[in-house]
């Protein structure tokens, strides 16, 4: 009998050990095959699908939750060399029942790359444009969010393509002339001193640089392990090249400050989240858009970096969904008085 609980206890620890041994294993061996597990858990764990749109030839990839209803639907846009999973903390703080749909932008992560493709803002935003069309998300104006390059092509977005969207934030957007220099952009003078051939902050090639870039890009201070960067160097190097083609695309003359020069065409409802302590690109720009749309709103965050979503995804949440649900009130008193 003694032998018998003995020769249970070991089957059960063992069978305990495995799966633990299996994930050690990939920590240590397969870090970056880990990563995409854990983006996988999230999304199942948030009820979001992932779904594709074959539109004339150009497949886009994107993730889901909900169905059109009350609320507008809310289209969000990722940063540079990113992907759709960059929303997922923000999402968690989202009420279920709302429509949101998080693309990869043009090139980025499942959707389409192709060669011959144009990935200055004003490309994005064509494809965008196709996006939404075969979707027939337009149906109904929606909520546009963009962060960063995102935040510039939702901008440029949202003022060519006015009937689309009932409202706009934009989340530390680039595109704009800035008043007063960032850390980048005392990298970016090195990097054009040098005739391009240093290396791009935001482009990591190793763990240290990777580790340099996520310093940079975010005020917090994430205690990421050595394997887990190299983990996501491994999920980036493949698509180094391509990276470095968007990015000379986007420091072009024709997509450096898109935003800047669109922004006064920008007709609906318009919300600016912006870190304080952003070392991308910096607050001012805020400043710079409330002057010309002296209607919109500003939420500047204390002790937040330029990974607002990520940095602060609870208090983002909380300012995206009551500026969503004011403007909707507003709209329905309008409404209300017309009849």
């Amino acid at each position: 009998m003694d032998q018998d609980v003995i020769n249970l206890f070991a089957i059960a620890v063992g069978t305990m050990a495995i799966p633990l041994l299996l994930f050690m294993a990939s920590f240590l061996l397969w870090p970056s095959s880990l990563i995409k597990v854990y983006y996988w858990y999230w999304r199942r764990t948030l009820g979001l699908q992932v779904r594709y749109a074959d539109c004339g030839g150009y497949r886009f990839c994107y993730s889901c939750r909900g169905r059109p209803g009350l609320r507008p639907s809310i289209l969000m846009l990722h940063g540079f060399s990113a992907h759709k999973d960059t929303w997922l903390s923000l999402v968690k703080y989202l009420p279920k029942h709302l429509h949101l749909l998080c693309v990869d932008m043009p090139g980025h992560e499942g959707t389409t790359r192709t060669n011959t493709d144009d990935y200055s803002i004003q490309g994005q935003v064509r494809r965008i444009r196709q996006f939404v069309e075969c979707l027939r998300l337009d149906r109904k104006p929606f909520h546009l969010v963009g962060t960063s390059m995102g935040g510039n092509v939702a901008g440029v977005y949202a003022a060519t393509h006015p009937a689309d969207v009932c409202s706009i934030t934009l989340i530390s957007p680039a595109g704009i002339k800035y008043p007063c220099e960032t850390k980048f952009d005392n990298h970016m003078q090195d990097f054009e001193d040098s005739h391009y051939t240093l290396n791009i902050p935001l482009i990591p090639t190793t763990p240290e640089e990777m580790g340099d870039m996520l310093k940079l890009c975010s005020h917090v201070r994430f205690k990421v392990p050595q394997q887990i960067l190299q983990g996501l160097v491994d999920v980036r190097t493949p698509h180094n090249d391509f990276y470095q083609e968007v990015f000379m695309e986007l420091v072009g003359e024709n997509s450096r400050f898109a935003l800047h020069e669109h922004m006064h065409l920008i007709t609906a409802p318009l919300q600016v989240i912006w870190g304080k302590q952003d070392q991308i690109v910096d607050v001012s720009g805020a400043t710079v858009i409330a002057e010309t749309l002296p209607g919109c709103q500003l939420d500047l965050l204390d002790n937040c970096g330029h990974s607002v979503a990520m940095e602060r995804p609870s208090k983002t949440a909380k300012l995206l969904l009551d500026f969503i649900i004011s403007q909707q009130n507003i709209r329905s008193a309008r409404n209300k008085k017309k009849c």
